[in-house]
């Protein structure tokens, strides 16, 4: 008898350690490892970026120009938006392989659409003299808005809702003072979903503009950035989920600065609650979640970061300068772009 239950034990616990040397094991979410740099055929400065797959990106920038891939970077078809050689198109957003829908930074303030490529730019807005846009956010294919700098003491807010085909100006929007606006870094100072928009600002004062019901109403949120110079502020927003929202900014003229650049929202954007862990390694222009693996990602001129505990802690992974940074839309992905033609792809 004692024979037996001292072999059924040996049995039990080979059996036991058989499994545990069989059966994965919970290990630390690992970091991203880097960025793959992505041969282009331009030199401009990329700051527009819509990625839809890890094998269609559209990209837009300096000198008037758009870039199309189909497969990862492989081969890029590219141009000039309408012969604008001249124009900084600094945002885009792109609904499929044909259709794509560009907005430009400073004068002339236009947004083009094209529905072949790239081939063809039909203008489908132009702004007033003292117009100046900052980007595109749009809810879905048809319900867009574009946001520009104070016009008359007030946010320049456009809507389409026909995928940008034709825009209105919003008839209320807050009030802004002098000193204060949006920054074109990244076309990503601007977040919408459903009727709500969230407008972020620096200069002056650093805030975040919010609307819960499409620009009838608006509140002015402060927010914890540093703030009182027209380098400084928000540059960037992100959803983590409806309740938290992320922002990373700081002070472009001072880059590597590594305070008051990055904090979040837990309950909609409705309060703001500085980083109080380790920040990001300096300014930031622009921030993306990564939901397969809890990531955010925020890029800058001096490298770039990640947290996965929300916001509060960032870990410097690349010291690889870039502009702007977003999730492609199948979420499997996430792309950034730079200067001299960069763009890159986030390797984990």
């Amino acid at each position: 008898m004692k024979h037996q239950i001292y072999h059924q034990v040996l049995v039990w616990a080979f059996l036991g350690l058989f499994f545990s040397c069989n059966t994965p094991q919970a290990t630390e979410r690992p970091s991203p490892m880097g960025w793959k740099e992505i041969t282009t055929p331009t030199e401009a400065s990329l700051r527009g970026l819509s990625p839809l797959t890890a094998d269609i990106v559209w990209a837009t920038g300096s000198n008037g120009c758009w870039m199309l891939t189909m497969d990862g970077g492989e081969h890029w078809e590219k141009g000039v938006i309408a012969g604008l050689d001249t124009v900084d198109f600094r945002d885009i957003e792109a609904f499929n392989a044909k259709t794509a829908v560009a907005v430009s930074a400073g004068q002339p303030a236009v947004i083009y659409k094209t529905t072949d490529g790239g081939k063809s730019w039909e203008k489908k807005y132009q702004g007033p003299e003292e117009a100046f846009l900052d980007g595109l956010a749009f809810v879905d294919e048809r319900r867009g808005y574009a946001y520009g700098d104070p016009v008359d003491g007030k946010w320049m807010v456009l809507l389409t809702l026909n995928g940008g085909d034709s825009w209105e100006p919003l008839s209320r929007t807050p009030e802004v003072p002098d000193g204060e606006a949006g920054f074109a870094a990244s076309g990503s100072g601007i977040l919408a979903k459903g009727h709500e928009i969230w407008i972020a600002s620096g200069g002056i004062k650093s805030n975040i503009y919010y609307s819960e019901n499409g620009g009838i109403d608006w509140d002015t949120i402060p927010a914890p950035f540093i703030q009182g110079k027209p380098s400084q502020g928000i540059f960037s927003l992100t959803f983590m989920n409806k309740r938290h929202i992320v922002a990373v900014g700081g002070d472009y003229l001072d880059p590597d600065r590594a305070s008051g650049n990055s904090a979040f929202s837990l309950d909609h954007g409705k309060t703001w609650k500085s980083t109080e862990g380790k920040p990001p390694a300096g300014y930031r222009s622009g921030v993306a979640y990564f939901p397969e693996r809890s990531w955010l990602i925020a890029v800058g001129p001096n490298g770039s970061d990640y947290s996965s505990d929300g916001g509060e802690n960032w870990t410097k992974f690349s010291d690889y300068g870039l502009h702007a940074i977003k999730l492609a839309k199948n979420g499997e992905t996430i792309w950034a772009s730079g200067a001299e033609g960069k763009i890159a792809k986030l390797e984990y």
